[in-house]
């Protein structure tokens, strides 16, 4: 399970060092795709099981076939070097808007690469979410 935030540098190079806490999970390989304004970064297993989800939201019309598409044309695969550093693709890099400072959060099952502003955004709007569903839904 992925969990916590983190502040982190992308090299010259385009690579990203990932936290020791995210590491242990990745040591094989993982996938790196586009993902609602942000890069998800996925261990095989749970790429292939949202594959399998959104592959199904295919098939039953829920979703659009293009949505397969694009998400595994953007698809990188990647594996941590002996430095627990990843690569970015340019495109990818591009699509998420990151260049040097990233914040990369632990969202369970995959890992997220943030643009720290669109990150400080998404954090702002979601301790409302939390808030008003701890208060509304009776979680607590």
């Amino acid at each position: 399970m992925f969990v916590g935030t983190f502040e982190h540098s992308l090299d010259d190079k385009g690579r990203l060092v990932l936290p020791s806490a995210f590491r242990g999970r990745l040591s094989e390989s993982a996938f790196l795709t586009p993902y609602e304004n942000c890069l998800a970064l996925w261990p095989e297993q749970e790429f292939r099981a949202f594959v399998e989800r959104l592959t199904e939201k295919v098939r039953t019309g829920e979703a659009k076939p293009n949505a397969m598409r694009i998400f595994t044309a953007h698809a990188s695969s990647v594996k941590p070097d002996g430095q627990g550093r990843i690569g970015i693709a340019p495109r990818l890099r591009e699509y998420a808007g990151l260049d040097g400072e990233v914040t990369l959060t632990g969202s369970l099952d995959h890992i997220e690469i943030w643009q720290p502003s669109r990150w400080a955004e998404v954090s702002a709007l979601g301790e409302e979410n939390l808030t008003d569903a701890i208060a509304n839904l009776g979680i607590f």
